[in-house]
């Protein structure tokens, strides 16, 4: 099945940004790698500014679509929250990736203010559901020792983030699952 030009250009511009970081690649990057003229995707995305903002949108409905789906599939708290991790840990393809929230607040001063505002609405959506996990494991008893399930899914995004950073930064996936035992060792 072949995709629409857009969604190709979402697609290569995700994949460069996920392994280059936002300042990685340019326009001429995706013409190449989609087989388009450079002038074709300022049809598509005007700017790398909205297509930023179209990576995150995106994105954000990815990972909306994906707890959606760990909410239908995992009744506790621990088994919620295992899952999350499991996707950090797919994201991260062996240390040679990152998640696309991840990379892009690597580039903050580089990324125009709708961009910041698409990663900010993004990383509350992510703490307001890992609130919701630690406040499930709480009244479940499956997650240990919670005692501010807000302070705690602010902290453990930050882990999860800051795991993916250093595992990418050695291509060492050991890295990331020693920082996600921390997490583990409650559930």
């Amino acid at each position: 099945m072949s995709i629409d030009t857009k969604t190709a250009l979402l697609n290569c511009a995700e994949q460069a940004a996920r392994r280059r970081g936002f300042d990685g690649f340019s326009y001429a990057d995706l013409a190449e790698g989609v087989g388009i003229r450079k002038a074709s995707i300022h049809h598509h995305f005007a700017t790398k500014a909205a297509l930023s903002v179209a990576l995150i949108q995106r994105y954000s409905a990815y990972f909306a679509t994906a707890c959606a789906d760990i909410e239908q599939s995992y009744a506790t708290g621990a088994a919620r929250l295992r899952a999350l991790i499991g996707l950090y840990r797919q994201s991260l393809q062996d240390g040679k990736s990152l998640c696309l929230c991840v990379v892009f607040s690597t580039s903050r001063e580089s990324l125009p203010a709708e961009v910041i505002t698409e990663i900010s609405r993004f990383r509350l959506m992510r703490i307001s559901w890992i609130e919701a996990v630690f406040r499930l494991g709480q009244n479940d008893g499956s997650i240990g020792a919670v005692s501010d399930p807000k302070r705690e899914a602010a902290a453990a995004l930050a882990l999860l983030e800051g795991a993916q950073l250093a595992a990418r930064a050695e291509e060492n996936m050991a890295l990331f699952e020693n920082a996600m035992s921390l997490l583990m060792r409650r559930i």
